[in-house]
This record gives C-alpha cells, structure tokens and sequence, in this order.
C-alpha cells in the first residue's frame, strides 16, 4: 500500500526541512502546498484568488492535492491545514493509503526564535520580518491548524505521531522524526 506523511506543526518547527530530508532518503514524492501555489500561472484562477489577498477555496486545494497523489509514496508539507481538509484527507484516501501524520510540536517561543534565525541567515519566507505577518500566521496555525491536528489524532484509519524536534542538532531531531515511521 503507498503512503501519504502528512507533515504536521507551527512556523518554524521544520516541516520543509524533515519533508526534504524524508523525500531524498526514501524517494517521495514531496507536495509543498505553499510552494505548489506560488508556482501557479499568474493568470490560473488560484494565482488570482490568492493575489486579491483571498483563501483559496478547500474545494480549489483538494482538486490540486488530489492530482499529485498518484501511484507513489508521498509527503504532504503544508495541507492539510484545516479541519475540513484534515476529514477530506481521510474520508477520500485512508482506504487506498497508509496515512501517517506526524506533528511536529514545538513550543511559540521555539517557533519565533527559529523564525528570527532564518532572518538573522537570509532564509525563509519573504514576509518573515514581518512581525504582524508572522502573528497572523502563528494565530492562524493556533485556531485553525490546531483543531485539525486533534481531529487527525483521533480519526480512524491513520497513524498518528507526535515528535519534539527541540535538539539543536538538525539530525537529531531527524532521527525523532525516523523513529515514528517504523
């Protein structure tokens, strides 16, 4: 049976970095959603939700999710985010996947220091030194990827693991987030 990992936590926790590291240890495939996104025509009616600073619709998120999950193993970095897309995730693919989420938790505190850091080294997303920006997002991961990860916890036909990647050492932390997958 393929699997889906479905990498879960706040700003800063190391999603991108543990899916990266994952896809080329084991050959996933490895759906950023941001990026998947960003990479979008300008003019594709997505590019043009998100340009009028509007959510893209669950509805517009699912037809994209669903075209990359094909016949390979893959890991889902930044979907699902809400508690709709947490139960289309598992009403439409716990039968034909082996599902495992894997929340990355992390203290707030862990989480700015970690955002400061990639400022402070000139990586990470634009609107990082964005202070109000990076509030926003961090209420949001709170209220509304929050509900979903506990959902997810307890819903039928998936595993689901917690790792605390709070080890300095980045390999550290990946052999936490290896441990969970056997």
């Amino acid at each position: 049976m393929k699997k889906i990992i479905v990498m879960m936590g706040g700003q800063g926790v190391g999603k991108g970095t543990f899916s990266n590291m994952l896809a080329n240890r084991f050959e996933y495939d490895h759906v950023e959603t941001g990026a998947m996104l960003r990479a979008l025509p300008s003019d594709s009616p997505i590019a043009q939700t998100i340009a009028r600073g509007e959510l893209v619709s669950d509805e517009m998120l699912f037809g994209l999710i669903a075209d990359k999950l094909g016949n390979s193993d893959v890991i889902l970095d930044g979907f699902p985010r809400t508690l709709g897309q947490a139960k289309w995730l598992v009403e439409n693919f716990a039968d034909k996947y082996d599902i495992r989420v894997i929340y990355l938790e992390i203290p707030e505190e862990l989480m700015l220091a970690r955002i400061n850091k990639r400022i402070r080294e000139g990586g990470g997303r634009s609107d990082d030194a964005d202070v109000a920006a990076v509030r926003r997002r961090l209420d949001t991961f709170w209220n509304v990827t929050v509900p979903a990860i506990e959902w997810l916890r307890n819903a039928q036909g998936i595993k689901f693991a917690v790792v605390h990647p709070d080890d300095v050492d980045t390999n550290k932390n990946f052999e936490k987030v290896l441990s969970v997958l056997n």
